[in-house]
């Protein structure tokens, strides 16, 4: 239980919900409340199938390139420090983009890169690599599934989200996460680090 949910708050948390939720806002104002619905769904689908890709074939792109898993946590950590930079200064990439049918825009680049940016991808691949046990990788995928499945409840009910917190609240809770995301990087950074030097 423990396992599950640190899992699911610290994806929930990589995946900056709010900066999503706010992206999402932003390429779907001018669709209808149905458009909105489907591409959540689709978003979400999306989502899931790339995140479970990397955390179930995490192992073998180490094995393949040859990169330890305390190297990969470091360059991890930096990325995910630089994502975490990017939205307590609201600079993320990808806030603006223009497309005849809103629907093309669930995988690219919704659910890539501004779900799953190159900080994700990078604990995913780690994450997926730390699990020793059968058990403890169905509880971590079943954990990722819940985080995404509530990052996609959020875009589902976007319109009415922002009826009631208001896009200045989303750039403040924005800018929070980023924080935790901040926090978090560090973490790995220093995890990496400890047990290259085994200290």
């Amino acid at each position: 239980m423990e396992l599950f949910v640190a899992t699911f708050l610290k994806m929930f948390f990589i995946m900056t919900p709010f900066f999503v939720l706010s992206v999402f806002l932003t390429m779907t104002s001018d669709a209808t409340t149905k458009e909105k619905k489907t591409l959540a769904v689709k978003v979400t689908l999306s989502v899931i199938i790339i995140s479970l890709i990397l955390l179930f074939f995490g192992k073998h792109i180490f094995a393949v390139f040859g990169i330890t898993l305390d190297a990969f946590r470091i360059g991890a950590g930096a990325l995910l420090f630089l994502t975490a930079v990017d939205l307590i200064r609201g600079s993320k990439d990808g806030q603006k983009v223009d497309a005849e049918n809103i629907q093309d825009l669930a995988v690219v680049p919704l659910a890539i890169p501004i779900t799953i940016g190159p900080g994700t991808i990078g604990i995913l691949l780690v994450m997926g690599a730390g699990f020793k046990s059968a058990v403890t990788l169905f509880l971590g995928s079943f954990a990722l599934v819940c985080a995404v499945s509530l990052i996609g409840l959020m875009l589902y009910f976007s319109h009415t989200i922002r009826n009631v917190v208001g896009k200045q609240g989303l750039l403040v809770v924005s800018k929070i996460t980023g924080l935790f995301l901040a926090a978090l990087s560090a973490q790995t950074m220093f995890t990496g680090i400890k047990n290259f030097l085994n200290m």
